[in-house]
């Protein structure tokens, strides 16, 4: 697929800081930090790439590191799963 999950965000990471964050995997197309209301965020977020290539090199490259002081997870997203985090 061309999205990946991101898991163990720091609640001050935006989807700015996403999407900044991402760009050196590849192309991304849009970025999303998941919210239990507005500005309060759930520590997660959904990547999604121009390509499975770009994507998988997200998982490849950036998983275990650090954003915003915390070592972030990432992984693919598979589609038919609900938007919730499990920070665990």
């Amino acid at each position: 697929g061309t999205r990946v999950y991101v898991g163990n965000l720091s609640y001050k990471t935006s989807w700015q800081n996403l999407k900044d964050h991402f760009r050196s995997a590849g192309n991304v197309v849009h970025a999303k930090v998941m919210e239990e209301r507005p500005g309060r965020s759930k520590g997660c977020g959904i990547v999604e790439f121009e390509t499975a290539d770009e994507a998988a090199r997200a998982i490849a490259t950036l998983h275990d590191g650090d954003l915003d002081g915390r070592p972030i997870m990432v992984r693919e997203d598979r589609e038919d799963r609900a938007l919730k985090c499990n920070n665990g």
